[in-house]
Formats: structure tokens, C-alpha cells, sequence
């Protein structure tokens, strides 16, 4: 894909080892048994997300390509508005994604601490699920993060209930948190909780 985000003033990250560099596509790719496919738009895998079938939070396992355990992400109960979180190993919460209901659709924002300043990061989403594009925007700065489209669904897609989605990445952004944040955000439409979000 030939679009373009501008560099960010300062990277946003938790892990620096995922730190676009420039602008990075990745391919997003629901596959059977609740596991995505996460690699570049030119085939090279970036990260392993596995899912737990009999887990009642619908546990995602992300590890690097060395299977390094980076995070799970999981639904947190006893919530109003969907919550997803990305915890450590360790049971610390990295990344909190809420959605909620708006007027029109639903709204989303992620909040985490940047571990390379220590100040809280707020990213919020732009855009409605049901077009074909939404951008991911730094609350703070007004910076576009980083741009989902969402292919159109075939047949086979909409059968099996799987999507696959283009995350451009801004240079600077953390490519993890991003896909955590689209995968939250995927489980919590598969919910059948109305629309991915709109503008907030």
C-alpha cells in the first residue's frame, strides 16, 4: 500500500523493538480459532497472536517471532462499556482499550504510559467500522498514529467470520500497541456490540 503517514514528534511506544521506523503497513488476518496472522505488507512476519478457545475472556497470547511473550490481551468484566486490556506476564496492565456507545456507532480510546517519557499516551479512534477506514489519533498532539482500512469481506471471509485489515503505522508509533488495540477492538465488534467507533 502506497499511503503515507508523516513521522511522529516524539515516538509513542511500550515496546521499542516494535517501533516503526517509517511507515509501516501491516496485514491483520483473522484466522480460524480465534488466532490472527500479523506480518508486513510484504509477507514478513511481525507477530504471533494465539487465542485460547476455552478461555471465558477470550485470551489473545502476542509473542515475537522468538515467542517471547510480549502480552495477553483479554475482556475485563464487570464493565459498563467493553474494556479490553493487554497485560504483561507479570499481570501488569500495559494497554486499557474502552469502547462505548455513541449517537452513531460507538467510540474507542486506548491509554497506556509511554514508556520512553513516562507520561500517559491517550489514542482515540476516528472513523466509523462500517466504512472502509478509520484513523487512530494521539488525544494529546492530534497526530494521526496510524490508519486501519478493513478489506471488504468475500464470501469465505463472511462465512467464516473472519476480517483482515491494512494497520498503516505511523514512523515513531509502537506497531504492538496498535495491533493490540485493533485486536480489542475486532473481539469487541464480534460482540455484535454495534459499529468499530466514530469520531469522538
Amino acid at each position: 500500500m502506497a499511503y503515507q503517514l508523516p513521522p511522529l514528534a516524539q515516538p509513542i511506544a511500550i515496546f521499542d523493538q516494535f517501533i516503526a521506523r517509517q511507515t509501516e503497513t501491516l496485514v491483520i488476518k483473522e484466522k480460524l480459532l480465534d488466532s490472527f496472522d500479523i506480518k508486513t505488507h510484504t509477507g514478513q512476519p511481525v507477530l504471533r497472536v494465539q487465542g485460547q478457545l476455552l478461555s471465558m475472556r477470550g485470551r489473545k497470547t502476542v509473542t515475537d517471532l522468538g515467542g517471547a511473550h510480549l502480552f495477553d490481551i483479554v475482556k475485563e468484566m464487570l464493565h459498563i462499556h467493553a474494556t479490553f486490556v493487554a497485560n504483561s506476564q507479570a499481570g501488569e496492565k500495559l494497554l486499557e482499550v474502552k469502547s462505548s456507545f455513541a449517537l452513531v456507532g460507538s467510540k474507542a480510546r486506548a491509554t497506556f504510559t509511554n514508556r520512553r517519557t513516562g507520561q500517559p499516551v491517550i489514542l482515540f479512534m476516528k472513523g466509523n467500522w462500517f466504512d472502509t477506514s478509520a484513523d487512530i489519533v494521539d488525544e494529546t498532539t492530534g497526530a494521526v498514529v496510524a490508519r486501519i482500512d478493513r478489506k471488504l469481506l468475500n464470501m469465505r471471509e463472511a462465512f467464516l467470520g473472519q476480517q483482515t485489515y491494512h494497520l498503516t503505522v505511523a514512523p515513531g508509533a509502537d506497531m504492538a500497541v496498535l495491533v493490540a488495540m485493533c485486536i480489542a477492538l475486532d473481539e469487541k465488534n464480534n460482540e455484535g456490540e454495534g459499529g468499530f467507533c466514530t469520531v469522538m
